[in-house]
């Protein structure tokens, strides 16, 4: 069963044109001019139930537009979205019950309360029950270890741990479908092998749809089977991991045998560049 259905989606801005010179920079004061952005164009893809995806491309690809048109936040103008059966332009608040989003570079905690306020708050904002968010909180404590921080203030945890408590504040609810936008981001290696550790079993045991967006390549290959490259607004690269790697030897005429040596970063450098991109993963 498809947890998202994507078809033929497009999204335009309209942004001030930058001009050049003092002249410029005076005649875009006055007479400011702005041009047409393409920032999706034409993108389709499924995800199934209980799939884990990697939706990776450079900056400016269009990944984080595409994030905001899943979850309701932009409307696209143009093609269908649907999110667990629901279209996120007409039910926004009804999709908010069913997802979970945790963004590496923006908080949604309360840094002034710790982290057991928060997901009290949160399950009083999904309308759990009392002993429903106290069952849920202690469970998730657990599993992600939170029990020598929970009821220290958020603002005097480290970066790993107040990532945890992210990841576990998007969880409160059960959400079937997790978006996950650079949730590594500025973590050391082994807190980040930590993290990866915790959203793979939480995969595994309530079969969490996820859909990962990362420059990390460590974030990639470990958590994801399936890669959806983009770049400039459109999908150039849609396979598993295993056969984009076949893919990439067989261009590159080496043997099957060295397949697991083979750098996955050197695999999605080829693509940008091949599209003519050659920015950093």
């Amino acid at each position: 069963m498809q947890a998202i259905r994507v078809e033929n989606l497009s999204k335009t801005f309209r942004v001030k044109k930058k001009e050049k010179g003092m002249a410029g920079s005076i005649k875009a004061i006055l007479h400011p001019q702005t041009e047409k952005i393409q920032a999706v164009n034409g993108v389709s893809f499924q995800v199934e139930e209980g799939e884990m995806l990697a939706f990776i491309g450079p900056n400016g690809a269009g990944k984080s537009t595409t994030i905001k048109m899943l979850t309701g936040i932009l409307y696209p103008d143009g093609g269908r979205v649907e999110v667990l059966g629901i279209d996120p332009t007409k039910k926004r608040k009804q999709l908010a019950y069913q997802i979970g989003t945790v963004f590496g570079q923006k908080e949604q905690l309360w840094t002034h309360l710790t982290p057991y306020d928060n997901f009290r708050f949160f399950g009083a904002i999904y309308d759990l029950s009392e002993r429903e968010a106290e069952v849920r909180i202690e469970e998730l404590a657990k599993r992600f270890e939170l029990g020598t921080f929970i009821d220290t203030p958020v603002r005097n945890l480290s970066l790993g741990q107040r990532i945890r408590c992210e990841i576990v504040a998007s969880l409160i609810h059960k959400p079937k479908v997790l978006f996950l936008d650079e949730p590594t981001i500025g973590l050391d290696p082994v807190v980040k092998e930590n993290i990866r550790s915790l959203i793979m079993q939480m995969n595994r045991e309530e079969h969490t749809t996820i859909f990962l967006t990362s420059h990390d390549v460590g974030d990639i290959e470990k958590l994801c089977r399936r890669i959806i490259i983009v770049n400039a607004g459109q999908i150039v690269l849609d396979d598993s991991m295993k056969k984009l790697k076949e893919h990439y030897l067989q261009g590159k005429g080496v043997e099957d045998s060295a397949a697991s040596d083979v750098s996955l970063e050197d695999i999605i450098m080829d693509v940008y560049k091949a599209e003519g991109r050659t920015a950093a993963v």
